[in-house]
């Protein structure tokens, strides 16, 4: 987003007021819950929207803060990498809000690659940790992800399979960015007679 307050970064003296160990922790907790709510497995896409600003209580798009991301974004993968689902990072408005992913994720779900590079205050902090993590990240423009964890009011429900369902957590925040989960199920069809499998709702 657009800043009109220097440059967009965060200013240290702010940085000060924030517990890294909590959002650290917050994030481990969170995804935990979020993948086990989910029933996320090994492969399944999840997409996730992070605002470093609106974890450190500013608001979205003012002031970016590569040392919150850095923390949100390796506790993140880390406990990905346990259950071995694969992340897709939604950037910012400012690219249209495309995602980073591994470029093996790419060619497994068939997503076209577009070319360009995250960073901070064009894709955003978030992105731009998790290209730098990455083995062999690429840009895509779409997914269609099986869940998702929106931290600050990203907006990631373009980037969901139908049909999301919210998840509720025992954290509601990671610092001071509110954090609202989705998982998805398969769409019902037929009419009156049709029975369902229990397993997929």
């Amino acid at each position: 987003m657009e800043n009109r307050q220097g440059n967009g970064m965060m200013p240290r003296e702010a940085l000060e007021d924030i517990s890294l160990v909590t959002i650290e922790e917050e994030t481990v907790q969170v995804t935990e819950e979020f993948l086990k709510g989910a029933g996320i497995g090994p492969d399944d896409l999840v997409v996730v929207g992070c605002s470093s600003s609106e974890i450190a209580g500013q608001k979205i798009g003012t002031y970016s803060s590569e040392e919150v991301a850095d923390v949100v974004v390796r506790a993140m993968m880390r406990v990905m990498a346990g259950r071995g689902c694969r992340l897709a990072a939604q950037c910012c408005e400012h690219l249209n809000r495309a995602l980073i992913v591994e470029r093996e994720t790419a060619r497994m779900y068939g997503y076209e690659q577009v070319n360009v590079v995250p960073m901070p205050k064009a894709g955003g902090s978030f992105a731009t940790k998790v290209y730098q993590y990455m083995t062999d990240p690429v840009a895509v423009e779409h997914v269609k992800a099986v869940g998702g964890m929106d931290i600050g009011d990203t907006l990631i429900g373009m980037h969901l399979k139908e049909v999301a369902v919210p998840l509720r957590l025992t954290v509601a925040k990671i610092g001071e960015a509110r954090v609202v989960c989705a998982r998805t199920r398969c769409k019902f069809v037929g009419g009156s007679r049709a029975q369902y499998d229990e397993k997929l709702l």
